[in-house]
């Protein structure tokens, strides 16, 4: 087996475990990055609209921090399946493989977010119009905690001994395609009289979701399996209960559960919660999600540039700089935003979600990835990754717009900001180094 010049085998690596042909990893990253943005497409499309009318249309007759809150409620719902999702998704991908999980999650959530368009309002069937909603968004919650272990261990297994870390970005750049995509299209349709809006302009970026579910299945569909599961399957060595083994040793996931929670917790608030604070403030809604647009756009190139420095230097100190320097712009992340200027705004959306929250959350792809053996891979990714996704992103608007509504005041939300930041950076720094882990042995620590 030849390598690169100055670039020595792995130890313990076998034939077809040092990686795929480059033609089979390119495809492999491409549907990642297709797939992921998709399903963040979906979920995200549900955070911006919620945060805009959703409080209207399924919960009237509350009053309307009330109103706010329930649609939020049924976002956290989302978040409480991810989880849930994570186990069940991550149990058959430890068991039959990763390629089939990773096309039934993106069927369940197109499907969802699809179904979601549809759904009648409040005013047309009652209390069945919440019901619904919680329950698609359930389904969609579910869908997307198998979705990204799946797509991401599939381009990490793929890669094999190449830099993992830029390889498995392609993955994490779908949650900011995924927000380019989500918040140009209700962008779009945002620019509708407000009447039009409300009676059926939500609903289109909903609808659309079936065109990019189709182009998503279409790539999918022409990727192979991870070498490193069917090297597995052929040895017969694969776990039969993964959860079981995971939750046997629980440190890594515990850990990887820790270091999730400041990137997500800064993704929430700044995108969902931002919107409904920046809206409640007085900016126009154009305006906000230009400037969530434009620093996703940004997250676009500086997440890959934050895996390759994860490459060179190491996992940890990426992630911890990201969480510190999200910490200590937290406080000025939210002057910028209560300036009620809106080229300041744009700018306190570039440097919070631009920039601090994409060098935390790059390289978690990877890292996750290398805490955990391949036949447990996919459950302890997925569910490290989702419990903080959960505890980050789920929890953090609710927090965040009960503690706005007691003190009527930005400083609260910030420190919350910083708090997440201190937990991910704690946790990291207890985490082992494993840019340079081999995926093809079988055991691994954190």
């Amino acid at each position: 087996m030849s390598h690169p010049p100055g670039k020595a085998a792995l130890p313990g690596t076998r034939a077809g475990e040092a990686g795929s042909a480059p033609g089979q990893l390119r495809r492999v990253a491409l549907s990642g990055l297709l797939g992921t943005a998709v399903e963040f497409y979906d979920f995200l499309v549900y955070g911006t609209v919620a945060a805009l009318v959703f409080g209207d249309l399924f919960f009237p007759g509350a009053d309307p921090a009330v109103g706010t809150v329930a649609a939020f409620g049924t976002f956290a719902a989302g978040y409480l399946a991810r989880p849930l999702g994570g186990i069940v998704f991550g149990h058959f991908g430890d068991r039959l493989g990763r390629k089939s999980m990773m096309l039934l999650t993106m069927v369940l959530m197109g499907t969802g977010s699809f179904l979601i368009g549809l759904l009648p309002t409040y005013d047309t069937i009652g209390v069945w119009a919440p019901v619904l909603l919680v329950l698609l968004r359930v389904v969609q919650g579910i869908a997307i905690g198998g979705e990204w272990g799946g797509a991401t261990l599939m381009v990490a297994e793929h890669a094999g001994d190449r830099p993992r870390g830029l390889w498995t970005s392609f993955t994490q750049l779908g949650a900011p395609l995924g927000t380019v995509l989500s918040t140009g299209v209700v962008t779009l349709v945002g620019m509708l009289p407000d009447d039009d809006f409300r009676a059926w302009g939500w609903r289109v970026p909903f609808l659309l979701s079936l065109v990019l579910l189709g182009a998503g299945l279409y790539v999918r569909l022409k990727v192979a399996e991870s070498p490193l599961f069917a090297s597995l399957s052929e040895r017969r060595e694969r776990a039969r209960t993964p959860l079981l083994d995971v939750l046997r040793a629980p440190r890594p996931v515990l850990l990887a559960s820790a270091v999730g929670i400041g990137p997500f917790t800064a993704q929430a608030l700044m995108t969902s919660f931002l919107i409904s604070y920046a809206v409640d403030e007085g900016y126009g809604r154009q305006q906000v999600l230009v400037g969530v647009t434009v620093a996703s756009c940004v997250a676009l190139v500086v997440l890959p540039c934050a895996n390759h420095l994860s490459d060179r230097f190491g996992r940890r100190p990426v992630v911890l700089a990201g969480a510190l320097l999200s910490a200590a712009t937290a406080f000025p992340v939210f002057a910028l935003v209560d300036s009620h200027r809106p080229g300041l705004l744009i700018l306190a959306c570039v440097i919070g979600h631009g920039v601090a929250q994409s060098v935390m959350y790059g390289p978690l792809g990877a890292l996750f990835s290398e805490m955990f053996p391949t036949r447990v891979r996919y459950t302890g990714a997925s569910l490290g990754y989702q419990t903080a996704t959960l505890l980050g992103a789920g929890l953090s608007p609710l927090i965040a717009g009960a503690l706005l509504a007691a003190d009527h005041s930005s400083d609260s939300v910030a420190l919350l900001l910083m708090a997440g930041s201190a937990v991910t950076a704690l946790a990291v720094w207890r985490v082992k180094e494993t840019n340079d882990r081999n995926l093809a042995a079988q055991g691994a620590s954190a």
